[in-house]
């Protein structure tokens, strides 16, 4: 780390804790050639990751997107709010630990659905009936149909 006062790239860390709720750590240093101290300030660099839709417009993934979706599907149901938060932090690190920049808008479905699968199976039904925009009575009970046979 390149020391503000001399410029010298040399330093020594002397203190070193974290901030914010550990999202950054805070470092004293010590610059070798001068002595003098400063402090310095390290943070999680994370790539923004696009959704690519239907349409193939791209938009940045957007958490409060994902988390209000969920709520409606979870709406009047015994389903606490930090289980919805538990859900939608997994499906975000399943998506920053993939690979890829970009992910399309069925993959983000299919991995709140699975989640909803495991948390409500009526929050599954009503987030699934809105994802697939079934055309009649027929195609949302061929999805029940299937879904009953996996249980």
């Amino acid at each position: 780390m390149k020391c503000p006062f001399c410029g010298y790239e040399e330093s020594k860390v002397i203190d070193s804790r974290p901030t914010d709720e550990g999202e950054r750590i805070r470092r004293r240093r010590e610059c070798t050639r001068c002595g003098k101290r400063f402090t310095t300030y390290e943070i999680i660099e994370s790539v923004p990751i696009l959704v690519v839709k239907k349409d193939k417009s791209r938009e940045a993934f957007d958490r409060n997107k994902l988390m209000t979706g969920m709520l409606r599907a979870c709406e009047k149901r015994q389903v606490s709010v930090e289980t919805i938060e538990k859900a939608v932090s997994e499906i975000e690190a399943a998506l920053q630990n993939s690979l890829e920049r970009e992910v399309t808008s069925v993959k983000v479905g299919e991995l709140v659905m699975e989640k909803l699968k495991e948390i409500d199976e009526v929050a599954y039904v009503r987030f699934a009936s809105v994802y697939k925009h079934f055309k009649d009575v027929n195609a949302f009970m061929d999805e029940l149909s299937s879904f009953l046979e996996k249980k």
